[in-house]
Order: structure tokens, then C-alpha cells, then sequence
């Protein structure tokens, strides 16, 4: 890994390792006229069989630029900003994040990316939390996508036959919390610091954090920087997910399916496991991480995805 942890400060003649990383990706948008968005992500090449990634809800492509840095010998790695994140557009009709939107993005992206590159599929989709979310259901609209996924510790509601008298209360609080979210800072040293202090991210790896404050932050006219993702969207992705019937979406889904499981992180195991047994081909493995793997423990994502993705392919 030739990515250092931070040593120089942000500023206008500054270039940090994070910086570096992200600059050593092709930075590209791909209108989706049928959609209504155009979507940002980051080409980091090579010749190998591609992948694509997909981040968490209020996150954004660059958190991926460890486990990416890592990979790009062995895989073409392609990393996406989901709408409303990061520099993809942030649309403003009614239901534009229910997490269906999300699902047919991916779809209708990886679709005119294997175009592009004249390929069958992509390798994998590897999407963590809702976009891991996000992935599933899309494989499971088009068995054509992807030859395998790896889902980091998504966000599988209960289904809603089963009920959950607490989800509600939950599913509020989490809205009512993104809404709250502080988005501006007079710089981007000044949000490191203060996103350091958060307990949020004090399990990150120092150099996924460096990672987020150069990609996930835009710069004002007058030099302070603001969230890509306001709160308001993050806070509409959580209700847009308020409803959704993952075990149904999902149901019957070929695609081989690798859940790693947070074993510090909220989500029951049983439930991976209860989805996974509807599946054509899934099972379930536990990493020692909180819900932020890729970036808490991105060695595990990596070892993950080369021994489920990359030993298929031997």
C-alpha cells in the first residue's frame, strides 16, 4: 500500500496521499437520460475483469480508494457516486431515493458499462450498507450483471410480514439525525478535525477519513467546504428504505452472493442468513468490524473479494 498516512495540510498548494490516490483514477459522469441523473465514478484501470463498487448511504465513491488501491492490479475497479452523493446530479422529484431508483442506477450503469468495455459482466458488484442493498436488488432484476457480489454488511429490513414494533422509531431517528447533520466547515483541515472527534468515525482507518474530507467535501467560492450529500438527502435515502421489501425485491436471485457480516456492527446474523437461504447460491461470513468496514478494516473487504471473486476466476 503506497498510500501514507496524512502528513501535509489541506491548502491550495497542498496535494495530500489521499489526494494522490483519488488523482491516480480517471474522474468521469455517465449520463442516464432514461433515469433522469448522471453519475460520477472513478476509473482506476488496468486490464484485469472489472468490478464495481458502491458505497453507503451519506458516503461516497472515494471512501473505496483503499480497497481499490489494493485491487487495481488484479481488477479493473470502477467505483460509483450514487445519486445525491458526492459529484453524481441530486435529483428533486418526489420518490427520487426510494431505494428502487437506486437499484435500476446500478443497473442501467453496469449495463452501459460492459457495453463500453466489451465485456460479458462485470467480476463482482461489492456494495457495502445500502448500496450493498442497492447491488442485490439490481442482480436480481438482471441476472446478466454481475458474476458474483460481495455485500458488506447491508441493510436488510426485516421482511414485512414479520413486523418489527421498533423500526418505525428507529427509521425516524435516523431521518431526524441526517436532516441535523453539520455540512459546512472553513476548511477541509477543520472538518478533518472535527470529524475525528465524532464516534461516528473513530474506528476509521486515518487514511479512509483523509480519503472522505478529499472526496466527499466540495469547496465554496470563499474557500470553507460543504458535504457533496447534504443531510437532507442522506435523511430522504433512510425514509426511502422505510418500506422496502428486500426479502421480496430480492427472492430467488442467482447471482453467487457473499454477506460479510459486522460482528460489531447493529444487524442481526440471522437475518443475513434467513435472505441468503432464499438465494440461489449465498452464504454468510462474519469479519471483526463495526457496520464501516471498508473503512474500519478494508484489508478484510480485499481479502474478502480476492478469495470469493478473484479464486472463482483460477
Amino acid at each position: 500500500m503506497t498510500l501514507e498516512p496524512r502528513t501535509q495540510t489541506y491548502g491550495a498548494a497542498a496535494v495530500s496521499p489521499a489526494e494522490a490516490l483519488l488523482a491516480r483514477a480517471t474522474r468521469r459522469r455517465l449520463p442516464l437520460p432514461e433515469r433522469g441523473v448522471e453519475l460520477a465514478f472513478l476509473d482506476w484501470g488496468g486490464d484485469g475483469p472489472p468490478l464495481l463498487l458502491h458505497h453507503a448511504n451519506g458516503f461516497c465513491k472515494g471512501v473505496w480508494g483503499l480497497v481499490a488501491e489494493e485491487l487495481r492490479g488484479e481488477f479493473r475497479v470502477f467505483a460509483l457516486d450514487a445519486r445525491g452523493h458526492g459529484e453524481s446530479s441530486r435529483p428533486t422529484a418526489p420518490n427520487s431515493y426510494a431505494w428502487r431508483q437506486f437499484a435500476e442506477d446500478a443497473q442501467a450503469l453496469a449495463k452501459r458499462l460492459v457495453a463500453e468495455l466489451g465485456v460479458a459482466r462485470f467480476a463482482a458488484g461489492v456494495g457495502h450498507s445500502f448500496g450493498g442493498t442497492s447491488l442485490l436488488c439490481a442482480a436480481a432484476r438482471d441476472p446478466s450483471l454481475f458474476e458474483r457480489l460481495v455485500l458488506v454488511d447491508p441493510v436488510i429490513p426485516a421482511p414485512p410480514a414479520e413486523g418489527s414494533p421498533g423500526r418505525p422509531a428507529h427509521l425516524n431517528a435516523l431521518v431526524e439525525n441526517a436532516r441535523r447533520r453539520r455540512h459546512h466547515w472553513p476548511s477541509r483541515a477543520d472538518a478533518r478535525a472535527w470529524f475525528a472527534e465524532r464516534s461516528l468515525f473513530r474506528g476509521w482507518d486515518p487514511r479512509a477519513l483523509d480519503l472522505y474530507v478529499a472526496d466527499g467535501l466540495r469547496e465554496r467560492n470563499d474557500g470553507s467546504v460543504e458535504l457533496r450529500c447534504p443531510g437532507e438527502v442522506e435523511a430522504a435515502v433512510f425514509a426511502g428504505g422505510g418500506d422496502a421489501d428486500v426479502f421480496g425485491l430480492a427472492r430467488g436471485c442467482a447471482t453467487p452472493a457473499l454477506f460479510l457480516w459486522a460482528a460489531q456492527g447493529n444487524f442481526p446474523r440471522q437475518r443475513y442468513e434467513a435472505l441468503a437461504s432464499t438465494l440461489g447460491d449465498a452464504r454468510v461470513e462474519a469479519v471483526e468490524s463495526g457496520h464501516l468496514v471498508p473503512m474500519e478494516r478494508p484489508e478484510l473487504v480485499t481479502a474478502a473479494i480476492r478469495r470469493f471473486v478473484g479464486g472463482a476466476r483460477e
